[in-house]
């Protein structure tokens, strides 16, 4: 669902992201790791067809986001870590836009249906500008599952949530996954990753330290004493 090939980014002579290839397949969650400057925003803002690889070539459900962004952005739906939304629009409205964007029909049913589901039904006609910034992240999560998306990114998802809307978002994204959605999570959460993701991408310096299953990770880097945490694995990866 999620191919990128042998790509890379430059920003002048800063290479932020250097020859790196993964697949995400349809019910997979890839948990892409790394410490800050890694370039796991850079690569989530690549596959959204906001910036352009300087290299290589990245493909959401068989389009590829450069020779034909519009039809993989139809597929896709990007949150990030600071969702811009529009400050006069009410919650309802965001939705309704969308569903315009996305030429979503009778999409009524099924935004209430996320409304109720996060918790906004007594705020669909409350202007997003006096929201609480969890509640925020909230319709920006509404609005990305709205069009029943194909390839599915998160950069921080957690960020405002409180512990029910974590659990909320937690569900959600599983069964997003088990409609066949592929699903991309960037997270400093460990514990996160480790609780949801079928696969990990361990990112350093802009390249791939591992890329496969969590399984195989605790093989790669065992921890003598017991199984090894997604925490031991992500030190040993990125500080060895």
């Amino acid at each position: 669902m999620i191919s990128v090939a042998d790509f890379s980014k430059n920003y002048g002579e800063h290479l932020a992201v250097q020859r790196l290839s993964f697949d995400v397949a349809a019910g997979s969650i890839l948990g892409m790791l790394g410490p800050n400057g890694a370039g796991k925003t850079t690569t989530l803002r690549v596959m959204a067809g906001i910036l352009q690889p300087t290299t290589g070539r990245v493909t959401i459900a068989g389009h590829d986001v450069v020779e034909n962004p519009v039809a993989a952005k139809q597929q896709l739906a990007l949150v990030p870590d600071d969702p811009h939304l529009f400050d006069s629009l009410t919650v309802w409205e965001h939705l309704d836009f969308i569903a315009a964007a996305y030429r979503v029909p009778d999409f009524c049913t099924a935004a209430e249906v996320l409304l109720g589901q996060f918790d906004l039904t007594d705020r669909r006609d409350t202007a997003v500008s006096e929201l609480s910034r969890g509640m925020r992240q909230k319709v920006a999560i509404c609005c990305a599952y709205l069009h029943q998306p194909s390839a599915i990114l998160f950069d921080e998802p957690m960020t405002g949530l409180d512990p029910r809307g974590i659990r909320t978002l937690k569900a959600s994204i599983r069964e997003q996954a088990a409609g066949g959605a592929a699903v991309v999570i960037s997270s400093h959460l460990l514990s996160l990753v480790e609780d949801l993701c079928t696969h990990l991408l361990i990112l350093h310096r802009g390249g791939s330290l591992f890329c496969g299953t969590l399984a195989g990770a605790r093989t790669r880097y065992p921890n003598l004493e017991g199984e090894s945490s997604l925490e031991d694995i992500f030190f040993k990866a990125t500080e060895s």
